[in-house]
Order: structure tokens, then C-alpha cells, then sequence
């Protein structure tokens, strides 16, 4: 599957609500999300991710095969941290499996290392999503270690993984 990352859109809410509404999809997230999700909280989101600090949070849409397939984006830490991202990303059910997600990693890991000072970007996926870890192993995150009953999730107390990649280790051109 053909995969770019490109800016948000308002064009881009529909799509993005009918993504996002997905409850295995949502499993897999932070609390927070709407669910169902709205045309309306995806003009939200669009909005908030076009007007933050580009400096700050590096954030864009996955496209694949021509359409909306998802998003991705990294957020840099503050104070002793400020020099590290930590990575998010979800993608819509149909394209599980394909190599889109783990092409969008290498691409916004390979954007943010050549754009802006940050030394180190992590990723903590839920220890059961297998999927994801797959993702940042194949896009050349190294694991660090399992943080244990570090999240509640649905009502259950969850394990989590810490993954990384280092500019100075990265392995794609910049």
C-alpha cells in the first residue's frame, strides 16, 4: 500500500470520524477520544493540530492509497525532556497489516530528526497490542523495557511497552 504523510485538512473530518469511531480502534488509545466520534470533534482536532507550534507538535494526516487512512504525530516534552517526542498514531482497521503504519513511523520519525533538535522519540503502546509493537520494531524502534500496570484502560490495569529510536542511531537518510 502506497502511504504519504501530509498536513490536516477540514476536508479531512468526515473521514476522520468515521476512522475513528471504531471501538478495536479506540481500545488501543488514550482516554480522552469522543467515542462515537463526530464530524464536529474531528473539526476540533484539525483545527487545534493546524494552529499548534510546529516547533512543538509535528502532526499529520496518513494517507494511503489516495485517502485518509489515519494519523500520526509527535510531541516534544517540556522541561528536562524537551529535546525528546513522543509518538502517537492510529490507523483505520482495513489497513491493519498492510505496512502503512510502520512506512508512516519511518516517515514522520525521519521528518521530525531532520526539521527540529529532538535527540530521541518514544512510543509506549499497550503491552496486548501486538499490532503496534510490530510497527516500531520493524520501523527501527529499539524496546526498552515493560512498564507494569502503568495505565487503566476499559477498567483493567495495563502493561505497557517503551520503545525508542535515537537520532543517533536512526538509520534512515536525512
Amino acid at each position: 500500500m502506497n502511504c504519504q504523510l501530509r498536513n490536516w485538512t477540514m476536508e479531512d473530518a468526515e473521514s476522520l470520524a468515521e476512522i475513528i469511531s471504531n471501538k478495536k480502534l479506540q481500545d488501543n488509545l488514550r482516554d480522552g477520544i469522543p467515542f462515537p466520534y463526530t464530524v464536529q470533534d474531528g473539526k476540533a482536532f484539525i483545527t487545534e493540530m493546524l494552529s499548534s507550534d510546529k516547533n512543538d507538535i509535528f502532526a499529520f494526516a496518513v494517507i494511503a492509497d489516495g485517502k485518509l487512512a489515519g494519523s500520526i504525530a509527535a510531541y516534544r516534552q517540556e522541561n528536562i525532556h524537551c529535546k525528546t517526542a513522543e509518538l502517537g498514531y492510529y490507523l483505520a482497521e482495513e489497513c491493519w497489516g498492510r505496512g502503512v503504519m510502520t512506512e508512516a513511523v519511518r516517515q514522520i520519525c525521519r521528518y521530525v530528526f531532520s526539521h527540529s533538535d529532538i535527540i530521541r522519540i518514544y512510543a509506549e503502546p499497550f503491552a496486548y497490542n501486538t499490532g503496534s509493537c510490530r510497527v516500531l520494531e520493524k520501523a527501527g524502534f529499539q524496546y526498552e523495557g515493560t512498564l507494569r500496570c502503568n495505565a487503566v484502560k476499559n477498567g483493567k490495569v495495563l502493561d505497557m511497552k517503551m520503545y525508542s529510536l535515537l537520532r543517533e542511531n536512526y538509520g534512515g537518510c536525512l
